[in-house]
């Protein structure tokens, strides 16, 4: 079973344009689509649609017109009640797949119904094999949110707490790495330059940047480290070694979701007890076959790219001190 936490959930809005956005024009679309969206929701619903176990956590208001578009997804939900009401988050995308987001905030969670969210999250992860801590945190909550989440679950659930999977950014996945050792995180190129204190606005070298900034973080502070870099594909880096995964060549019709269907294709080679160099192809054929796909869909095993990623070690394991 793969939990997923969505402490900010959203309705992602996708609109497809006919040509380029231009911005103070009035463009026509060619399409829109309306999907229950949030990191969290949508690895759970990659898994579901894999057939393996998954189930969600989510703050939602019963009368927000989002926990219609989270019903009709489908998957396994654990509902936990707010005041506030999901934000909306637009994806223009055009012809090229040139993609542009507007992200709007959350409602603010009140201190008691972070609590009960925290609650919901503990009793949720009960023989969990892994626990998914995934996107931005709403306004009321503190950076520390994640980190101590995770070492409630741990307190509660001892040796018998699952695996533990955060992908978020800024002050949020600071907090996890500074205090709570996480078992996996997932940030692209920037979000880890950023961990580090870093700007990777500047890497001549991403592979070797990437690299170096991942093995002064793993093993030590973090258990493993999927680094995602959209087009060029991933890294993993784990106590053992180090593996760079190389993307194929698709056509895009919309990111939004790709980083979310990575870390759900690698959660599931997990499951299936899948090597590491496995893990990460699974990882980059699930970010493929989302990019491929209009709007958040999550993506089938039938939409993945045929023949094989090409994955190759390229560091030697790392130190443990």
């Amino acid at each position: 079973m793969i939990v997923t936490l969505t402490a900010n959930p959203s309705a992602d809005r996708a609109v497809v344009l006919s040509e380029a956005l231009q911005p103070g024009e009035v463009q026509r679309a060619l399409s829109s689509r309306e999907d229950a969206g949030g990191k969290g929701v949508n690895v759970a619903r990659v898994v579901s649609a894999a057939g393996a176990p998954a189930r969600a956590v989510v703050p939602v208001n019963a009368h927000d017109p989002y926990r219609l578009l989270l019903e009709d997804t489908g998957i396994a939900l654990d509902l936990v009640e707010v005041a506030g009401r999901a934000r909306a988050n637009l994806t223009i995308t055009d012809p090229s797949g040139e993609t542009t987001k507007l992200n709007l905030p959350g409602a603010t969670l009140a201190a008691a119904e972070a609590a009960a969210l925290t609650a919901g999250v503990v009793a949720a992860a009960e023989g969990a094999t892994w626990l998914v801590l995934a996107g931005s945190l709403p306004p009321g909550v503190p950076a520390t949110f994640y980190a101590d989440l995770i070492t409630a679950v741990r307190d509660r659930w001892g040796s018998k707490a699952p695996l533990i999977a955060v992908d978020a950014s800024g002050e949020a996945l600071t907090a996890v790495v500074e205090t709570a050792r996480p078992d996996l995180i997932k940030p692209n190129h920037e979000e880890l330059a950023e961990l580090v204190g870093e700007d990777a606005a500047g890497d001549a070298d991403v592979l070797a940047e990437a690299t170096r900034r991942a093995t002064a973080l793993v093993p030590g502070r973090v258990a493993s480290a999927l680094v995602t870099l959209g087009a060029d594909g991933a890294l993993l880096f784990t106590a053992e070694g180090a593996w760079r995964g190389r993307a194929p060549k698709i056509q895009v019709a919309s990111t939004v979701g790709a980083g979310d269907s990575s870390l759900a294709g690698y959660l599931l080679a997990d499951l299936d007890g899948a090597s590491a160099p496995d893990r990460l192809a699974r990882s980059i054929a699930y970010g493929a076959a989302a990019a491929t796909l209009p709007g958040t869909q999550a993506p089938t095993p039938a939409d993945l790219p045929p023949g094989p990623i090409a994955v190759s070690a390229f560091a030697t394991p790392l130190a443990t001190s």
